[in-house]
């Protein structure tokens, strides 16, 4: 069992470790401790690489490192992950409906009727009942009520009809594609996604982005991540999993981000999606594309909101310097009020 060589794995660290080592290692040096402002601070501004750090771990349910680089027997774990995940079956993950593709061609058109989306619609009944429970919210609540499916679709509009759409298509993905050691996995995927997907066509406005372009990007930003959850849980069944280094969970997120990447083009997304996953896999700069860029900081913002709402920051965690020459401080602000107010009371993006 993978998990009993953890605990052997641990425990015989522990057992080699000598009284003085021990002692030193619980009394670190005064100079390393930082003053009570300096720890504020960073809290405050906390850098990118730790709010992706600590959103991947929060996703994969791992307990807090006690290293940054992986151990002999993580880099052991790290090589059967990668080959799990070169030999992971895209054809295992939820398909999408066979009128997806041509529902999404015909919106693409700003001269769609409502009678031929609705037609379209139709041939899916989980989609129609999807569409008719948003125009019942009292956000789409008309004076009279909605009796057929062209009205919920012409309510709607086609910006709103996009929305319902993806949301009805990837929410069962991405609260589904987790095994048992990711129980909650799902449930933390979705709320980064509906973020993410908000600050993503937020940010889309200011450069031009095409609007569902931009939210679909951000809602199948993490599409991969469900998939990692469920080969950690092959390699690590029904035990606790350990302290897994930093190291290793940035070697977890680019993984996640790999397959993020093929399942997207196994659905059949737009070039445009695609080339801003394969954008975020590296560093994001001004010379990448607006929608590389959105999306990139939409995942930050919406990373660390999740981790806000789980205690993991304070909510005054600021982000709006941390993209020079990529997006401006001001517009990253506006961009994260909005994301707060948007969610604070955990509202959807219906």
């Amino acid at each position: 069992m993978v998990g009993n060589m953890w605990r052997r794995v641990f425990s015989r660290r522990k057992a080699k470790a000598s009284p003085q080592r021990a002692s030193k290692a619980r009394s670190p040096a005064p100079a390393a401790v930082p003053s009570p402002a300096v720890a504020h601070a960073a809290t405050e501004t906390p850098s990118l690489a730790l709010i992706d750090e600590r959103f991947h771990r929060l996703v994969l349910g791992l307990p807090p490192p006690r290293q940054d680089d992986p151990l002999p027997a993580e880099a052991a774990l790290l090589r059967r992950l990668e080959l799990l995940g070169a030999r992971f079956d895209l054809r295992s993950l939820p398909r999408l409906p066979t009128v997806l593709p041509q529902l999404l061609r015909t919106l693409k058109s700003d001269e769609a009727a409502g009678a031929e989306l609705a037609k379209l619609v139709g041939r899916d009944p989980l989609m129609v009942g999807e569409v008719m429970r948003a125009t019942s919210t009292v956000f789409y609540r008309s004076a009279q009520p909605i009796s057929s499916l062209q009205q919920a679709v012409v309510l709607l509009g086609q910006d709103g009809l996009r929305r319902v759409i993806t949301l009805h298509v990837m929410k069962p993905i991405l609260q589904g594609n987790t095994g048992s050691m990711g129980h909650a996995a799902g449930g933390r995927l979705w709320g980064h996604a509906e973020r993410c997907a908000h600050a993503c066509a937020w940010l889309g406005r200011t450069t031009g982005c095409d609007a569902f372009e931009a939210y679909l990007a951000g809602i199948v930003r993490h599409a991969g991540t469900g998939a990692v959850v469920r080969l950690l849980d092959q390699l690590l069944p029904g035990a606790p999993p350990p302290p897994l280094s930093a190291g290793f969970v940035r070697h977890c997120a680019m993984l996640a981000a790999q397959l993020s990447l093929q399942a997207a083009r196994q659905w059949g997304l737009p070039a445009r999606v695609l080339g801003a996953l394969a954008e975020c896999q590296g560093e994001v700069s001004a010379a990448s594309s607006p929608l590389g860029r959105a999306l990139a900081v939409a995942d930050s913002l919406a990373s660390l909101s999740l981790l806000v709402e789980n205690g993991e920051f304070p909510a005054d965690a600021d982000l709006a310097h941390s993209w020079p020459g990529v997006m401006p401080p001001a517009v990253l602000a506006r961009c994260q009020r909005d994301l707060g107010q948007h969610f604070a009371a955990g509202l959807a993006t219906a």
